[in-house]
């Protein structure tokens, strides 16, 4: 097995990539969307952390998340996320009696400063664009988007003319 290591920071701000076991797109359906929204809030509720942004894709996510002071404990987060969605599901099971709903792990990126934040904020909401499922990130139903819109930090036709430099960097 391979020595993986992860940067952990208290109060950090992280961004991540969460892919579905052998890029399923079970996504696809909004019912799992909303099941994977009910996971999220269940485990803000025991475990808090700042939801900063995010894009749901058919067989994978990102987000960036900012953790509360004196906690740097992403991994058990992601574990109770993952955990909690794959109980709501009726899926194959594998040898291991594991379920057949996530890859192992899962790819984290420590924010380090504002143009770093900007960068992966913008690669998180042209995301649906680049995997052609949309020809505009306002009009993908599962982001942040919109949010970000609202609140005048993006414009609302931002990414219909192509890549923006900011956010042509690969993360999956």
């Amino acid at each position: 097995m391979s020595d993986y290591r992860r940067v952990y920071i208290p109060g950090g701000c992280y961004f991540f990539t969460v892919v579905t076991y052998r890029r399923q797109a079970i996504f696809a359906d909004g019912r799992n969307v909303a099941r994977l929204r009910q996971a999220f809030k269940a485990v803000k509720a025991k475990r808090p952390f700042e939801l900063t942004a995010a894009v749901v894709l058919p067989d994978h996510l990102h987000c960036i998340w900012q953790l509360p002071e004196g906690d740097a404990n992403y991994s058990v987060r992601w574990q109770m996320i993952k955990t909690d969605f794959s109980r709501s599901m009726t899926t194959e099971v594998k040898a291991d009696a594991a379920k057949t709903v996530w890859q192992p792990r899962f790819f984290e990126h420590c924010i380090r400063d504002e143009a770093d934040f900007q960068r992966h904020l913008d690669y998180i909401h042209y995301n649906p664009v680049k995997h052609g499922l949309t020809d505009s990130p306002a009009n993908w139903p599962h982001s942040s988007f919109r949010r970000f819109v609202a609140g005048g930090e993006y414009p609302l036709h931002w990414g219909n003319a192509g890549v923006p430099a900011s956010a042509d960097f690969d993360c999956e």
